[in-house]
């Protein structure tokens, strides 16, 4: 068991103070986890019979976030500098929890020096177990060694109960179950599909981030399977789940209908990927459903970018994402089409296409879709080429005149000005003119034409 990183040993540091001072204290919950799978823990937390005042006198530079259930943050040493480290590991004393009423928070929490109380009142068995600092032993009284090492994600207690003291658990566990190739236990399971219509009581923001996690940790096809399994996905994204069953061109898309087409691309997402690319390829056809018909000549989505722009601001909107990601993911899904034209486009749009913000992502994007479904690649490669061989200057040059050079010319400002500014920037894009000279003197043909 590894516990040489940073944070490892800032979190032992603090477990070790505490029992200095005559208190129990453990390393808690998926820290413990991912240590017994061999994975680097991102966080650190620490269970305590210390209450949360003694934490507070034991270690003076702390942040009281929720004592009154009993938790405290403690900063990292400063270092040699007098910086501080920007992570601080979560201090919680020992308890036992009321009733949920809220769904969130405990009506009540009553402290405690015992171990075994608090890990009932905890989530997953798999999250429940303890780690003694000072000797590596792993304390388990919910089974939760052996769940892991069965793959299995299971409540700690009855299911029902642990669901219904915060309902977010539910997307927690499908993320969990994903993310680790774990199953869900039977009961789990059952219990999850009778309260699904309950997620609606969580705030959007906390279901948005576990959605957002379960896009973006790699095994995001597995998430969204295990979401529709469990009646989920109708709640938190009715608009995927109608994916399901609209069928497609075989000619352009063999692999089947828009939902197994969606999850081929979330299949394709790597861990880390952006929440901005993940969302793009969760909702890249979002639109096809309301504008399947079928033509004459095949089955066809006409306009289905441009509804789909609109269906996935209002996703973005619900789940109060911010307006720069929001701003990213609706372009991604208004120009994913955009790729079928890329040959024929002239030098000037090619090149405005290429100063979308982040075109890497626009790639992706098209690498995955071509990938989930015809697995041409011949646009992609020809895209990716011209974008990285062209200088940037080339992409974005400096203006060769601008509104102040046509008001000197003697032109008024009106309606005509962004024509004629567009068509010298066109033509300097083309690269037929590559002087002020020849830009005045294209704006005054442009002006007779108009005129």
């Amino acid at each position: 068991m590894n516990l040489a990183s940073e944070k490892a040993q800032q979190a032992t540091r603090i477990a070790r103070t505490l029992r200095a001072q005559g208190h129990s204290a453990y390393l808690v919950g998926g820290c413990v986890r991912d240590l017994l799978l061999g994975r680097e823990p991102a966080d650190f937390d620490v269970a305590t019979s210390a209450l949360p005042q003694q934490v507070m006198q034991i270690f003076p530079q702390t942040y009281a976030v929720g004592a009154q259930f009993g938790v405290v943050l403690v900063p990292a040493r400063r270092d040699k500098d007098g910086a501080r480290d920007n992570y601080a590991i979560e201090v919680a004393t020992f308890r036992s929890d009321g009733a949920y009423s809220d769904g969130r928070h405990p009506d009540e929490v009553r402290f405690s020096t015992d171990p075994r109380l608090d890990v009932q009142r905890r989530d997953f068995t798999i999250n429940g177990l303890l780690l003694d600092p000072d000797t590596a032993e792993v304390l388990d009284y919910v089974r939760g060694k052996e769940d892991l090492l069965r793959g299995v994600i299971r409540t700690i207690g009855e299911p029902h109960q642990r669901f219904g003291e915060d309902k977010l658990r539910m997307l927690r566990a499908v993320r969990f179950a994903a993310r680790f190739g774990y199953t869900i236990e039977e009961k789990t399971f059952a219990a999850m599909r009778a309260l699904a219509p309950q997620i609606h009581q969580v705030s959007r923001e906390r279901v948005r981030d576990e959605i957002l996690k379960m896009l973006t940790e790699g095994r995001a096809r597995r998430a969204f399977e295990l979401l529709d399994q469990t009646n989920l996905l109708e709640q938190v994204l009715p608009e995927v789940k109608k994916m399901q069953g609209v069928e497609q061109p075989p000619q352009y898309h063999p692999e089947g209908d828009v939902w197994v087409h969606t999850l081929m691309l979330l299949e394709g997402l790597p861990a880390g990927c952006s929440r901005t690319l993940a969302l793009g390829a969760l909702l890249h056809d979002v639109g096809k459903p309301p504008t399947f018909r079928v033509a004459p000549d095949r089955i066809r989505f006409d306009g289905h970018a441009e509804i789909g722009t609109r269906m996935t601001e209002e996703i973005c909107r619900r789940f109060r994402l911010s307006n720069d990601e929001t701003e990213q993911v609706l372009s991604l899904v208004a120009n994913h089409m955009r790729f079928a034209d890329v040959m024929r486009m002239k030098e000037s749009t090619l090149k405005r296409f290429f100063r979308l913000p982040k075109f890497e992502e626009q790639l992706e994007l098209h690498r995955l879709d071509c990938q989930s479904s015809h697995r041409d690649l011949s646009l992609y490669e020809f895209a990716k080429e011209k974008f990285h061989s062209l200088p940037q200057e080339q992409i974005r040059p400096a203006p060769l005149i601008t509104g102040d050079d046509l008001i000197a010319a003697g032109y008024q400002p009106g309606p005509t000005f962004k024509a004629l500014l567009t068509a010298v920037e066109d033509a300097q894009l083309e690269g037929s003119i590559s002087t002020k000279e020849e830009a005045l003197k294209l704006v005054r043909e442009k002006d007779r034409l108009i005129g």
